[in-house]
């Protein structure tokens, strides 16, 4: 196969990134863009060998990476942020169509962020303390020793912005990584390889390698030398990875699925509420984070309903590289068939489609909101992972509360309320990671992040990140014993 494809204009090695070179592999599989099916080209399909070559690679980086000096870790990963910013247009129209995402969201947010993420754990390295403290007379140090080589398997949804995410927290504490993407978005994680590599990142700091799920992904997770596994994806994939994982003790962070409600209580700001409600569209549904359950006051809920109705009809559908577009298409066929899937099952079990309910031409889904659904209903109590919303009703705080609760999920949820008392108590209650309240998705990286219950295992940002991708430890040193060497 060729080496290198050209996607938009830009040229793209489709091989893996082991050791600080391209390696090739005997197998491949094909890319396709969402946008219109079209085969982006061959990328190499790791496997266990592949697996083993990148989890030695990094092995044997680790110790002069982790002996490097803080800032002088934290300058290269400026100088990743660098070689970001530099190219955030390549990335952005790459990423556009080897996901499906706005090429307006990429440009304006996303790609911005990836270089963000760098800049900020370089930072945040270099700030980062030493707690001191005494116990009887012996003083106590607590420092944070780098870990060692880190698998970290990401999704497809944010494919680049998500991987740095854990890259640059990885790195900035240390530690060298291994770098598996999402096969059906692989194509951004590549170009990573290239501006680490410019920025003068050492050989095999950083490596990436690209194969269909369990194939390369079980040798990565069970793998003896790999001393931190991080996963964001579904429930029943993190469940696969505890396992392989468990057979080293390796520990894992796990982001994961999300069925979050948004509460939108009758003092809300309706306007507001509004907004945030068909926010919930965003990236076509495909946000672990979505608001996708709506329960809504019964004194407001006609109200709500019309207006949602209204704003929903002036989302723009189609190629998420036109200015103008909204709302792009899901990511693959398999998917659209699993969104589909529910919203039929749903129908058939007496949901009504107030909008949507249908696929459209390609790799489309009409944006959805079902009503009439039943709290132990598949479609309020599973993740669709697309653009479909569900409303129900409620009468008091108490109730609302209840049903906020009442999944196996807690990663996320939105309160909409113009009483600031009522604000505290109803998040005080919410089973949840991140709780926003009259605003959505407002994330700052030095707040800890992740999901209760089914949603996750621990917690991302700031000096949370660095308790997982460290070891701490504590050295007490008593008063006595010292001689005097002059």
């Amino acid at each position: 196969m060729p080496d290198k494809i050209t996607v938009a204009g830009v040229s793209i090695d489709t091989r893996h990134w082991i050791g600080g070179r391209r390696v090739a592999s005997g197998d491949t599989f094909t890319d396709h863009s969402p946008i219109d099916g079209t085969a982006l080209g061959e990328i190499a399909r790791g496997g266990p060998a592949e697996a083993a070559a990148a989890v030695a690679a990094a092995k044997a980086a680790f110790p002069a990476w982790a002996a490097t000096p803080r800032a002088e870790r934290a300058r290269i990963l400026h100088a990743i942020a660098d070689g970001v910013e530099k190219r955030i247009e390549e990335l952005a129209i790459v990423e556009t169509t080897d996901n499906g995402a706005l090429l307006r969201s990429h440009r304006r947010g996303v790609m911005p962020r990836v270089a963000h993420n760098f800049r900020f754990f370089a930072d945040w390295l270099l700030q980062l303390g030493h707690e001191d403290f005494e116990t009887r007379g012996h003083s106590n140090h607590v420092s944070w020793d780098p870990a060692g080589p880190c698998v970290l398997i990401t999704p497809w949804n944010a494919p680049l912005m998500l991987a740095t995410w854990k890259v640059a927290p990885a790195l900035a504490a240390g530690d060298t990584v291994v770098l598996k993407p999402a096969e059906w978005s692989p194509l951004t994680a590549s170009l990573l390889a290239d501006i680490a590599a410019e920025a003068g990142l050492p050989a095999g700091v950083l490596n990436v390698v690209q194969g269909y799920g369990a194939e390369i992904g079980d040798a990565l997770t069970s793998h003896p030398d790999v001393r931190r596994i991080s996963f964001t994806g579904s429930v029943p994939t993190a469940k696969r990875i505890a396992e392989s994982a468990a057979v080293n003790l390796t520990p894992l962070s796990l982001e994961l699925g999300g069925k979050s409600p948004l509460l939108v209580f009758a003092d809300a700001d309706l306007d507001l509420a509004v907004d945030l409600a068909v926010e919930q569209y965003d990236n076509a549904g495909q946000v672990c984070l979505a608001a996708t359950r709506f329960l809504v006051e019964e004194s407001i809920a006609e109200e709500f309903t019309h207006r949602f109705v209204e704003k929903a009809a002036t989302l723009t559908q189609g190629d998420p590289r036109d200015e103008a577009t909204d709302i792009g298409p899901n990511i693959h066929p398999r998917q659209l068939d699993k969104i589909d899937g529910f919203v039929q099952r749903a129908v058939a079990a007496g949901a009504r489609a107030v909008i949507g309910g249908h696929r459209k031409d390609g790799q489309y889904y009409a944006p959805t909101l079902l009503t009439d659904v039943a709290q132990d209903s598949e479609i309020v109590q599973e993740e669709v992972f697309g653009p479909v919303l569900t409303l129900q009703t409620f009468s008091t705080e108490e109730e609302a509360v209840r049903l906020a609760n009442d999944t196996r999920f807690g990663l996320a949820a939105t309160v909409a309320t113009g009483d600031r008392a009522r604000s505290e108590r109803v998040t005080a209650q919410l089973v949840a990671g991140t709780v926003w309240v009259n605003c959505f998705f407002v994330r700052d990286l030095q707040a800890p992040f992740g999901g209760s219950r089914l949603s996750g295992v621990g917690r991302e940002g700031g000096t949370w990140s660095f308790d997982f991708y460290c070891d701490l430890k504590n050295t007490v040193t008593a008063p006595k014993g010292w001689k005097d060497h002059g």
